[in-house]
């Protein structure tokens, strides 16, 4: 862009190597590769090991999995960066990419737990027993704990430094456009924090299908608030709506299910070679 034209921003011009349409485009298939690949490849090594046995595809898995972990530790940071940050072009954050991890992944198990659930109340699953359910339960509570952690983290120090290119993200978020965001700001709290904690704060909580489904329900439902909040202020501003978004939402969520439902059903739901399957089936906590 021409440095005298009047819609020239020497910020935005600054990004420009990096958020450039090809080169963006190009990130975004390589995310969407690494993950698929990945995926299948752990899932085909589970079918295999179900149906020929021994613990060689067992340590096939773990070596697969810890080349995922580090793989998708940096392109779910940079999918969030370039997604989602990239939004508020003037705004940045060392912490976004752990940030929008932890909601990812508190969301994540909060989606297993209900599988989970739905499976062993429709007669699936049988050895699931209330030990089972009290780990998906701590896990639940644990990174409801740190997804605030991170939250906090991110809010305190720019709070403190005060500097106006960072907090321009959260002056339109709290109380920007006629504070039109501002009780989505303090629901996620409540939602995605407070809730969680309280209810699952005693291990009986943690052992009971309806106050899990609960919880799981809750935090699904609060980090699409959450993400809701990270995008509508800088791209609708006060002009934002949530009847689409619902809509939206009930496309990506029957999609996910279709596609889960589908898989779940095309194999075993037990590992049935797994060098484990026996300590698993008699855990106790």
């Amino acid at each position: 862009m021409d440095p005298k034209s009047p819609n020239y921003d020497a910020i935005i011009a600054g990004k420009s190597g990096f958020l450039n349409q090809p080169f963006y485009l190009i990130r975004m298939v390589l995310y969407v590769a690494i993950w698929w690949f990945f995926s299948e490849r752990l899932r085909k090594l589970s079918l295999e090991e179900d149906l020929n046995g021994g613990t060689a595809y067992f340590h096939k898995s773990i070596n697969v999995a810890a080349v995922f972990l580090v793989l998708f530790a940096v392109s779910s940071s940079m999918s969030a960066w370039d997604w989602v940050m990239s939004i508020d072009t003037h705004w940045f954050s060392t912490m976004f990419g752990w940030y929008v991890f932890a909601s990812w992944w508190v969301s994540g198990i909060a989606a297993t737990t209900l599988i989970v659930i739905f499976l062993k109340q429709a007669g699936y699953m049988r050895f699931v027993n209330a030990s089972h359910l009290h780990d998906l339960g701590k896990f639940m509570f644990g990174f409801s704990i740190f997804w605030t952690y991170v939250w906090f983290a991110q809010f305190m120090l720019i709070w403190y430094a005060n500097l106006p290119e960072e907090a321009v993200y959260y002056n339109q978020r709290l109380g920007g456009f006629n504070d039109r965001y501002t009780w989505i700001f303090f629901f996620n709290l409540i939602i995605n924090f407070a809730f969680p904690f309280l209810v699952l704060m005693t291990r009986d909580a943690k052992r009971q299908m309806i106050m899990l489904k609960i919880v799981s329900i809750a935090i699904l439902i609060g980090h699409w608030f959450d993400f809701y909040l990270m995008i509508m202020p800088a791209t609708l501003k006060g002009d934002n709506g949530f009847v689409i978004e619902i809509g939206v939402a009930m496309v990506f969520l029957g999609s996910f299910l279709l596609l889960v439902t589908k898989r779940l059903s095309q194999a075993s739901l037990v590992p049935v070679h797994h060098p484990f399957l026996d300590e698993s089936v008699h855990h106790t906590t």
